[in-house]
């Protein structure tokens, strides 16, 4: 008699994942993988790590840092945006910090607008010119609140309560 070839294993691919009920696993050719997703064929669920604290911080304070950097192309809302958009997921921590930058950097964006504008239109009656040091003050002002939240967040401190800020994002 001759001798049975060994039974070869499944080809890669997509699988009942046997260990979760209405899951699918991917198949490597020789184990299963890391990679999951919900049966039927959606996209794979990415398996996270957690974040270490260090991490955290880092992430956190970037979210009010980069407000400073985004504001030489005169938008600061982006910076916190792209951090909140590509954290928010991973960490509570990167999250509160990004929606409090956010809010902060959207808020303010608009109180400067319509200071601006007022301060353009008031100088046709000369009162305007009184708007100027306000502005300068207020620009100090929220460069100096991006730096002491940053601080805060590089300390692993809960976020700051920005002042004159909206809550657009929760």
């Amino acid at each position: 008699m001759a001798a049975q070839p060994p039974p070869q294993a499944p080809p890669p691919g997509w699988y009942p994942d046997p260990q979760a009920q209405g899951a699918e696993r991917w198949w490597d050719g020789a184990q299963w993988t890391a990679n999951q997703r919900p049966a039927g064929g959606m996209a794979p669920v990415a398996m996270r790590q957690p974040m270490s604290p260090s991490d955290e911080k880092s992430w956190a304070c970037i979210a009010h840092v980069s407000a400073l950097a985004a504001s030489f192309i005169g938008l600061p809302v982006i910076g916190p945006l792209i951090v909140y958009l590509i954290k928010k997921d991973e960490s509570p921590f990167v999250r509160a910090h990004a929606v409090a930058s956010l809010n902060f950097q959207l808020s303010w964006l608009i109180w400067f607008i319509v200071l601006g504008v007022a301060t353009v239109v008031l100088m046709f009656v000369i009162v305007g010119f009184l708007l100027l040091p306000v502005l300068l003050v207020a620009a100090i002002a929220w460069l100096v609140l991006v730096i002491v939240a940053s601080v805060k967040a590089a300390n692993g401190e809960p976020p700051m309560n920005y002042p004159l800020t909206i809550d657009f994002v929760r």
